[in-house]
């Protein structure tokens, strides 16, 4: 750290919000937070950064009790340019740019701002009709981008007109029901208007002419969305007072659909030991634990998505929406067999998502004591990565156990929700770094200069350091923050925004 900002961060330290004397030292913490922030002057700040540190952007500690922003899908075949319109409608170069098809592979999610309103942009990849290999992928994930959106801005190249891939794109769209604004890209002068005038015979309305590289009409073009657009999404995480969301995933006859029929009290969902059963997403509001739960029963993860076909991979599909819709997720993992490759991916899949976790091994009355040390030993091999997941021994068959379901997942979604103030963060941090501060790279020693909790659902933490902080060491500070703060069930993101000292 700075010699600035050492002085006032060994000086701090954690305050522990049950002691008596917090009241008498909060204004010590204070201090640290403003003498760190003035020490950041010294380096050079983007404009992102300065409304993180502000709280104006974003980020604000009040914008996720507002609500989750709404959500705009950038969609479209490849090479259309969505990804150029995405840097433009952001006023930067975050999307990456390549004059060569399916650069774009991912769906990346930006906070963008039209005209005073918020929202979030999701860019995603060129989506074919007859995708194979990791093309399939590509249009999955442009699929689920659709489904969880708001508002859909289908991006068409007026200078090739509507092509057949286009026409799938609008099907799909009219069945998914969301308002769509369409723009004809590639519109660099007048003398391309009447190609996008053609645009209109796809039938979604108005073809709004842009030219993503030079900006010409894309202020129409946001204009439009503006007004289809919501306040507040109706796919994010759902509002605080409602029925929490919990998705029950996991490979294919592990009991999901056991399980809910159990905490449903009824047979709410068809049960097999033919794996496989469940095909679409089931919800049922259930009671429990005194309060009101929206389950989700889900289809079985048999393998990654893109190798699947046909209805195991609408199946797999709509089972990554539902996980994204929801706000934790319970793993339900087989205790009578052995822990598999397919069992751990899920378990990632949850953290991708960055859901709140809970495991539950299902079938536990079936198990003697030999399988029991088996699957001890197991857990601690191939779970190493989330010792920190809450777990619940369980049977969907007999119901034995199930009350210890809500204590876990209460647990993870409090952790989910909690926030770090920024004076106890930064205090916490100095006295780390003092006891174990990074190691040399390169002859230098880069120095954490503040850091702050970005947002949560889940907690995201964003450190300003004046180098590179090796992975090692965010995992080191990854596990200390669990070790302080708790954030039992819930992953946690650590970034690192590199910054160089000002010009002078």
């Amino acid at each position: 750290m700075t010699d600035e900002t050492a002085r006032p961060t060994d000086e701090g330290a954690p305050i522990s919000t049950a002691d008596p004397t917090v009241a008498v030292d909060a204004p010590d913490e204070v201090s640290v937070e403003r003498a760190l922030r003035a020490g950041l002057d010294d380096f050079e700040l983007s404009p992102e950064d300065q409304a993180l540190l502000d709280a104006e952007g974003p980020y604000a500690a009040g914008a996720t009790e507002q609500g989750p922003l709404p959500v705009l899908a950038v969609v479209g075949r490849p090479n259309v340019g969505k990804s150029s319109l995405v840097n433009r409608i952001l006023r930067r170069r975050e999307a990456v740019v390549e004059d060569v098809p399916g650069v774009t592979r991912d769906r990346v999610s930006y906070e963008a701002e039209w005209g005073g309103h918020r929202f979030t942009i999701v860019d995603t990849g060129g989506w074919e009709a007859d995708a194979t290999g990791i093309h399939l992928r590509v249009a999955e994930q442009a699929e689920i981008a659709i489904d969880l959106a708001d508002v859909v801005m289908f991006v068409v190249d007026a200078t090739v007109g509507a092509t057949d891939d286009d026409e799938s794109v609008v099907k799909l769209l009219r069945r998914s029901g969301k308002p769509v604004v369409l723009v004809a890209n590639k519109v660099d002068d007048q003398r391309g208007e009447a190609d996008a005038a053609t645009l209109w015979s796809l039938g979604l309305g108005q073809p709004y002419p842009v030219s993503a590289v030079h900006g010409r009409g894309s202020g129409d073009a946001l204009d439009a969305v503006l007004e289809v657009l919501p306040d507040v999404s109706a796919h994010g995480a759902y509002a605080q007072g409602g029925p929490r969301r919990v998705a029950l995933i996991g490979r294919p006859n592990v009991g999901k659909s056991s399980l809910l029929n159990k905490l449903a009290g009824s047979e709410r969902v068809v049960v097999d030991n033919v794996a496989g059963t469940t095909r679409d997403p089931v919800d049922e509001l259930i009671e429990l634990g005194g309060k009101t739960w929206r389950f989700v029963d889900t289809a079985g993860i048999r393998r990654r998505v893109h190798q699947a076909r046909g209805a195991d991979f609408y199946a797999s599909l709509r089972t990554q929406t539902a996980l994204e819709k929801a706000e934790v997720a319970v793993v339900l993992i087989d205790a009578e067999q052995p822990i598999a490759e397919q069992d751990v991916r899920v378990v990632q899949q949850v953290i991708d998502a960055g859901r709140a976790l809970v495991i539950a091994y299902n079938k536990w009355d079936t198990l003697d004591e030999e399988r029991r040390h088996y699957l001890e030993r197991e857990i601690d091999k191939e779970l190493v990565q989330v010792p920190w997941a809450p777990r619940a021994n369980i049977s969907a068959r007999t119901g034995r156990h199930m009350d210890r379901l809500v204590p876990a997942i209460e647990t993870a979604l409090e952790s989910w929700d909690s926030r770090v103030p920024t004076a106890r963060l930064n205090a916490f941090l100095g006295e780390i770094v003092a006891a174990h501060p990074h190691p040399l790279r390169g002859g230098k020693q880069p120095r954490i200069l503040f850091a702050t909790q970005a947002s949560t659902r889940p907690p995201r933490f964003v450190i300003f350091a004046s180098g590179f902080i090796e992975a090692g060491y965010r995992r080191f500070i990854e596990r200390r923050l669990r070790e302080q703060f708790g954030f039992e069930g819930t992953p946690i993101e650590v970034s690192v925004r590199v910054r160089e000292k000002r010009r002078r």
